[in-house]
Formats: C-alpha cells, structure tokens, sequence
C-alpha cells in the first residue's frame, strides 16, 4: 500500500504474510531531481552515464545533523523505490536485457525494476553536500534514476568491504559492450550550441545515454528506420540507428 503522510512523503507499508501479518513502514526520506523524465533510455546501471549529475533533496527531519561526516566519503548508496512499476506487481520470472531478452531467470538473480517490495539500490559519486534556504541537497554523478523517485536511505560506500574484486558476476560479469557510435545530424548540432548555456554537458550526456543503446534487447538485431525519442530534463532528443551509428537528428525544448 501506497500513500501519501502530511509532509508530502511517500509511505510505502507492506504485508509479509497471510497468515502472520508483519507490516512495515518506509517513509521517504528525500526525492531525486535528475535529467532522466522518463524511464526510456535509463542506462540499466549506475556509473554507466558519469555526465549525469543529480540532486537528493532530504526532506525536514532527515537533513542537516543526519549528513554529518558523509563528505568524507567519496562515494554513496541510494536505496530507493521503483515507485513508476509498484501499481504494475511483480512475477518470479524475468527476463535481463543482458541474455537477450528471451532467456528467463528468477527476480532474484535479477536487477529487475519489478520486484516484491520494489526497492533498489545505486552506488553513486558523491561530489557535494550544499545547504540552501533550509534545504539539503546531496549532488551525486552517475545515478540511474526517473526524475522524482523517493529516497528511502543513504549509507557511505566502503570500499574494503563493498568491493569484491573476485567476485562473480553470472551472466552480466563484465560491463555491457558500447557497439554503437553517436553522431549529430548538422540540425541537432546547431540545437546543441544553442542549449549550450543552459544544460550544462549536454552533448557529453545525450552522447553517453545513447552509447548503453537504449533500445529493447529484441530490436538490437533488427534492421529498422524507426526514429526512436527520449526525454532527459525538458528536452526531446530524437535519432536513429545507421550503419552501427546513433544519428541523434533533433533535440526541442518541450514548452
């Protein structure tokens, strides 16, 4: 169950058991402010995109003294909720972009966004903590999430105990291979001058999305005119693929 408390917070209670009911509360802590307005085109893990920077906005009660000594850290992680794919529930079976996106393997052996309590988690670059009319805002680099998503805790990364270099990865041991380069149609370079002052690393981001190719796994293959549209803040990006290229052709402001 889902709701909203008097702060404007989300609430998100969930029964572990039909038979011994154990019900728990998170209530957010903060919200994500990033240039990702829908879920298309989301690189599939954080520290794939680095120009992407967002802001944690912490909510009143959970900022000033409760960010104490975290700017020694480096690095951080977000524990966050799915909130656009929690209505939508969840099935044991999934099947990862990474096998192509034929092959089944169990949720849990998954990083699906559609899980039993709809939680997820992202280490991120922490690059500032800034406090501004009573507001905290973490600034982090690298982060995979929709504008908007709920924050439901914060932990610094250690790295003597969170990295395990000899650690195995399954079937998504190594990172997902860049096939595809990214070029700009005359039209869409003009656009990206004239944005420049605005949106700061632009190109740099628009270029870094489109090399995770965000197209469904079972399109990857396939030869196909589409002209496929993303939104990161409030712009529409359009391209498509040519000859093993992302042609980013048109990029708007949507007023």
């Amino acid at each position: 169950m889902i709701r909203q408390n008097h702060k404007n917070m989300l609430k998100f209670t969930n029964h572990f058991s039909s038979t011994n009911i154990m019900t728990h509360t998170i209530e957010a802590v903060g919200v994500i402010h990033s240039p990702y307005a829908q879920k298309f085109a989301i690189p599939r893990q954080p520290g794939l995109v680095t120009a992407a920077r967002a802001e944690i906005e912490l909510y009143a009660g959970f900022d000033g003294e409760a960010v104490r000594g975290l700017t020694d850290f480096s690095h951080i992680w977000v524990f966050f909720l799915f909130h656009e794919n929690l209505a939508q529930g969840w099935q044991p079976l999934v099947r990862p972009p990474r096998l192509g996106g034929n092959t089944k393997v169990g949720v849990f052996a998954s990083r699906s966004t559609f899980r039993p309590n709809g939680i997820g988690m992202s280490v991120v670059e922490l690059l500032a903590i800034q406090q501004h009319n009573d507001k905290t805002k973490l600034l982090v680099r690298g982060g995979d999430w929709v504008n908007g998503t709920p924050v439901i805790d914060i932990k610094p990364y250690l790295p003597y105990v969170d990295a395990i270099p000899s650690a195995q990865g399954g079937y998504a041991h190594t990172a997902p291979e860049q096939h595809l380069t990214v070029v700009y149609a005359p039209q869409a370079l003009q656009q990206l001058r004239e944005l420049a002052n605005a949106y700061a690393n632009l190109e740099e981001l628009i270029t870094q999305v489109l090399q995770q190719d965000p197209r469904p796994a079972y399109k990857r293959n396939k030869a196909s005119e589409q002209i496929y549209g993303m939104q990161l803040y409030d712009l529409n990006i359009q391209w498509r693929v040519e000859d093993q290229q992302n042609l980013v052709i048109n990029i708007t402001k949507d007023f």
